[in-house]
């Protein structure tokens, strides 16, 4: 783990508030001063990490806590903000940390190189007023112990998946529904644990009815399609739900509460599931896709 301290670039005229008056209007210049004051850990910097932090930068969050083990690479290209030509083999904290300080290098922020363990993963939650899952889908094991840390610290968390050319959103508040009691994973297989994540995070499967080749789906060689545009909707969700948390400004629906966006279809759902993936209809919805990734 590294930390990068408070420090401008020397002789760079920056300004926070001018950086962020276009914000104002939308928030207040008081609001904006809070938001300046909030820590955020983001754990990814893939595809919708690395959105979601610069996101999270540009709206004026102040501190970052960001873990990834990983370098960018080729296949990244057409979704991760920090994959160019010009970042291949370069790790994903090096480069996103450096894009977030090109537009705030009064940020404060932490980095966990080695990414979040169970060895770190207090110290990387601690001072932190939100959790961002940026986590790939196939990280079962250690999205599952970040969620349930949160839940134990009373800290917020917030997943977005980019699914098919839209967003599905859950929150998880302190005392209300966990992240287990949702997704009820416990006791599972990965296969079955990746089905009801997915059965999880988008209930009405919006985007089922325009996947152009299904065949791409494999859980086992942990392959799933996935769009910049995608990414981008998750990024602005969060974003506003950060905002509306902190702020404490309009109402925040919570697990089993569920917000899918499709901007393909252009239609915005939003779901309530007592008792998770035990709601009845949830039940049949991951009967379906058993049968539906066993090809029949």
């Amino acid at each position: 783990m590294s930390k990068v301290n408070d420090s401008s670039k020397e002789g760079l005229p920056f300004s926070y508030k001018k950086a962020f008056s276009r914000n104002i209007g939308w928030v207040t210049q008081t609001e904006q001063r809070l938001l300046q004051g909030k820590r955020i850990a983001i754990a990814g910097l893939g595809g919708v990490g690395g959105s979601h932090l610069l996101t999270l930068v540009r709206l004026g969050i102040g501190g970052f806590n960001v873990s990834d083990l990983d370098c960018f690479e080729i296949a990244n290209f057409n979704r991760q903000v920090g994959a160019s030509t010009s970042t291949l083999g370069k790790t994903k904290v090096e480069v996103l940390v450096r894009m977030a300080r090109d537009i705030n290098p009064n940020l404060e922020i932490r980095c966990f190189s080695e990414g979040v363990q169970s060895s770190n993963v207090d110290d990387f939650l601690g001072g932190c007023d939100l959790y961002v899952d940026g986590l790939d889908f196939f990280e079962i094991d250690i999205r599952r112990l970040v969620f349930q840390r949160c839940a134990d610290m009373k800290i917020p968390a917030v997943t977005a998946a980019p699914v098919g050319l839209g967003g599905a959103m859950l929150t998880f508040m302190p005392g209300t529904m966990t992240f287990e009691q949702y997704f009820r994973l416990e006791g599972c297989g990965r296969q079955e644990q990746l089905i009801r994540l997915m059965a999880g995070l988008t209930p009405r499967m919006l985007q089922a009815s325009y996947i152009a080749d299904e065949s791409v789906v494999d859980f086992e060689a942990k392959r799933v399609p996935s769009m910049g545009a995608a990414c981008e909707i998750c990024a602005g969700m969060v974003a506003t739900q950060a905002m509306k948390i902190f702020l404490k400004r309009g109402k925040v629906k919570s697990a089993p509460h569920a917000i899918h966006f499709d901007a393909y279809r252009l239609k915005l759902v939003h779901t309530w599931r007592p008792w998770g993936n035990n709601n009845p209809l949830q039940r049949v919805l991951i009967h379906f896709l058993r049968k539906r990734l066993n090809r029949g």
